[in-house]
């Protein structure tokens, strides 16, 4: 599976801000590979805006499509008006890995359930149009026998195919290299096997 998450480094938050008759929503996103680096960031904004009216939250700890690693919650707002509208906007940027938080500082004018709830996803919305993303794809390891000779050819096939060589083990017979291959891609040595001129054998997880 293939998709996009947030180009972000660890304990880092991308940051924008909208404001909705008179009320300021602040929102910040992060990475979120884990329901704990999600958690982190909030800690961090309430930290930082320990006098905000709301801190509303809504993630996707996993892949787009995900479960159970999610959840949103709307921090004293009427039921349903942040949480889940924020949740909705992300599950319908297809992104994975990805946590929100929305802080607002109430401007004076109520804005009733239905323009709450619109608020909450625009400011979503309008950080997702400037959030930096990267594609993760997801992998299955396998561990392939070599001899020594054959290595270097096996090593420059894998990067001509961006698959990333995740352990390399020596011994007296050879190298058992431990490739990512993508888990969407039906899984095919031929091509490799065919510049080596000789058969690999194939392990189907890596050593202990």
């Amino acid at each position: 599976m293939r998709y996009r998450v947030p180009n972000l480094p660890s304990s880092s938050w991308h940051y924008a801000d909208i404001e909705v008759e008179k009320s300021q929503f602040l929102t910040w996103m992060c990475h979120a590979p884990d329901i704990a680096a999600f958690s982190n960031m909030l800690s961090a904004a309430k930290t930082a805006h320990p006098n905000a009216s709301h801190h509303c939250t809504a993630y996707i700890a996993g892949p787009p499509g995900e479960q159970n690693l999610i959840g949103f919650s709307d921090d004293g707002e009427p039921g349903g008006t942040a949480g889940r509208p924020m949740y909705q906007v992300l599950q319908g940027s297809q992104l994975g890995q990805i946590g929100c938080v929305v802080i607002r500082y109430f401007g004076g004018t109520k804005l009733g359930t239905g323009g709450l709830a619109r608020a909450y996803a625009q400011a979503v919305s309008h950080a997702l149009e400037t959030l930096p993303t990267q594609e993760v794809v997801e992998r299955e390891l396998y561990t392939l026998r070599l001899t020594f000779a054959n290595e270097a050819v096996a090593r420059a096939w894998c990067e001509e195919h961006t698959m990333p060589v995740e352990q390399a083990d020596y011994d007296n017979d050879g190298v058992r290299l431990t490739i990512g291959w993508p888990s969407d891609t039906p899984f095919d040595l031929s091509p490799l096997e065919n510049r080596l001129k000789t058969s690999i054998d194939v392990l189907t997880a890596p050593p202990a």
